[in-house]
């Protein structure tokens, strides 16, 4: 079971980035699918959420909403962060979670830094 967590870098504010986050060893499509992100010293933040089969509503935290897009490819065993007008308090690592019932998994994070 793993899930591997790509495409954080270094961007400048109001730039924007996607992430993704590859599945394998489970049945992704069974699994719904949480972004979080954590600062040092700070808790895990739950960013966003998606469903099994991505119907459905979508679920931002506050401080994303309207910048941020999650999305999914079952085809792919794969799952987006989209983000947009990127802030420095953006900076974090950003996990992906895999959930089905009381099972779950997290990759391993990829560090997004969003600095002039």
């Amino acid at each position: 079971v793993q899930l591997v967590e790509s495409g954080g870098g270094l961007v400048q504010p109001g730039e924007a980035l996607t992430l993704s986050c590859v599945a394998s060893g489970f049945t992704f499509n069974h699994y719904a699918i949480q972004w979080h992100r954590q600062t040092p010293g700070k808790e895990r933040e739950l960013v966003a959420g998606i469903s099994s089969n991505g119907n459905g509503n979508n679920l931002y935290a506050d401080s994303v909403k309207g910048r941020v897009t999650i999305s999914r490819d079952n085809t792919k065993n794969t799952a987006f962060l989209q983000m947009s007008s990127l802030k420095p308090g953006d900076t974090a690592v950003y996990y992906c979670q895999a959930i089905m019932g009381r099972s779950a998994c997290w990759g391993q994070g990829t560090q997004v830094t969003v600095s002039a």
